[in-house]
């Protein structure tokens, strides 16, 4: 596969957590609504065509096989939302809804105060 992203498919995609790699995916599909709703179906499409391929990888990671019903099934609604007749019914809202989850996890965890990255969510970390 010729990869867009060759630094994070050559393994750094891979020392990454789940949240993490899903916050960066998430970040290709926010491009890929905000050119689209700007008219611009190129980019959007190429935007896409990177959240799927770091989903891929993601799917390919070997920490996550406990979880490949999720992320292909996340992989194959994006797909068709954006590229299929949106069979599942997905908007843009619920999108940014499912991947702003794992932007916020991750600025939350990289908090000052929190200084090894772990995630603790029944802990409160302080204001900073």
């Amino acid at each position: 596969m010729n990869y867009q992203h060759k630094e994070l498919a050559a393994g750094r995609w891979f020392r990454m957590n789940l949240i993490e790699q899903l916050a960066n995916a998430g970040s290709e599909v926010e491009r890929a609504l905000k050119w689209r709703d700007k008219g611009n179906r190129e980019l959007s499409e190429q935007a896409v065509e990177r959240a799927l391929e770091l989903l891929t990888l993601t799917i390919t990671d070997p920490k996550h096989r406990t979880r490949l019903r999720e992320l292909t099934r996340v992989r194959e609604t994006l797909a068709d939302f954006f590229l299929g007749d949106n069979q599942y019914g997905c908007t843009a809202d619920s999108w940014r809804s499912y991947f702003g989850a794992f932007a916020y996890a991750v600025r939350v965890n990289n908090r000052p105060g929190n200084p090894d990255g772990t995630i603790n969510p029944g802990k409160a970390l302080p204001d900073s």
